[in-house]
């Protein structure tokens, strides 16, 4: 509207020798204009703060349901995308009381009264109502150690509201049989697998969940599922980082074991194995899986080769690089052709038997946490 109004006013007032600079700069402008607006748009992604409750959530936070812990800072990841199965990526607490009461979710999403937010619960996670409980029975309550991204899920009028969101540190979740946030415990609202580019985030803060002292963009992580099944769980214990705690999954912390996380851990033989073989390998150990790219292989891709290799002494939690003979999705073919790469993200099938198909799943809201 600006330049319309300036150009009419020049040609008005100037000779044809000034209308030809005014065309070239307009060109130019419009020019530089297109180049600035070529790239790909930032993903907007809402921060949730620790024990900030949220304005729609599917359950009363009033009545207690689950327990952030506040000011936990967020650590250090080895690699932005995390296995569930990684030791160390969550935390736990010995002491009472419990972070999460699944038993009073349960009976709440249960409960006849609640039949239309069930239903919507459901169809976000994937299963049917009558199959709520038997799905519960399957989560494990954690903290969160690091600043997490996930697809988070409001509850309004009647529906859910996906978006995408930063969880920061302390906040308490329950996780899934492969480790994938599965429900945020202050507010019951379900969590799915952040599914975008964590390159082009655009963390927003607001009054209420103001930037905490730890954030750092680069650190934040992303959650993909373990290759197979978890049975148990290597937590860090948040008030005593030397001590770990094996946590059967499924179970509150009733049946925790504790172990010392200060104990240095040996590099596992793992060439001639499969990617998931060589992951539960690691995992049982104590040690968690980089791989190179931005997507974690299929199940059955064959190890090659770690580094460092086996035999090699590292701490708790550390990370040891796969080799992995495969080829990502993301790498273009080199003969011209369509590519045939076989890595595709085993969480599309792994989260649960639905797609993230609750009601409302199309646009993100602009709603609180």
């Amino acid at each position: 509207m600006t330049i319309h109004v300036c150009l009419r006013t020049c040609l008005r007032n100037a000779g044809k020798s000034a209308v030809r600079r005014i065309a070239v700069l307009l060109v130019g402008a419009v020019v530089l204009s297109g180049c600035a607006d070529s790239g790909p748009a930032l993903l907007p992604v809402r921060a949730v703060a620790a024990g900030v409750a949220s304005l729609a959530p599917f359950f009363d936070e009033d009545a207690g349901l689950g327990r952030d812990q506040k000011n936990l800072t967020s650590r250090e990841p080895h690699s932005g995308l995390q296995q569930g199965n990684a030791p160390g990526l969550y935390g736990g607490t010995r002491k009472r009381p419990k972070i999460c009461d699944i038993a009073k979710l349960e009976r709440f999403l249960t409960d006849p009264e609640n039949r239309n937010k069930a239903q919507v619960w459901a169809d976000i996670v994937g299963v049917k109502v009558d199959g709520i409980s038997d799905y519960l029975d399957d989560l494990t309550p954690v903290l969160l150690r690091h600043d997490t991204l996930v697809k988070n899920h409001d509850y309004k009028k009647g529906e859910g509201v996906p978006f995408d969101a930063l969880l920061e540190a302390g906040i308490a979740v329950l996780v899934n049989e492969q480790g994938l946030p599965a429900v945020k415990c202050s507010c019951g609202n379900p969590l799915r697998t952040f599914d975008d580019d964590p390159e082009r985030i655009d963390v927003k803060f607001d009054d209420r969940n103001d930037e905490w002292e730890s954030y750092d963009e680069s650190s934040t992580v992303v959650v993909k599922p373990a290759p197979e099944q978890l049975k148990e769980i290597k937590l860090v214990d948040v008030e005593d980082p030397g001590q770990g705690i094996s946590r059967d999954v499924g179970t509150a912390g009733e049946s925790d074991e504790t172990f010392d996380a200060r104990e240095r851990r040996t590099v596992p033989e793992v060439a001639g194995k499969s990617f998931g073989e060589a992951s539960a390998a690691l995992a049982d150990d104590g040690l968690a899986v980089v791989v190179e790219g931005d997507e974690m292989p299929p199940s059955d891709a064959p190890v090659t080769g770690s580094s460092p290799g086996a035999g090699a002494k590292r701490e708790f939690g550390d990370a040891v690089t796969l080799t992995v003979d495969w080829k990502p999705t993301d790498v273009p073919p080199t003969d011209g052709g369509t590519g045939t790469g076989t890595g595709t993200d085993t969480g599309a099938a792994s989260e649960g038997s639905g797609s993230d198909s609750g009601s409302g799943s199309g646009s993100t809201d602009s709603g609180s946490d």
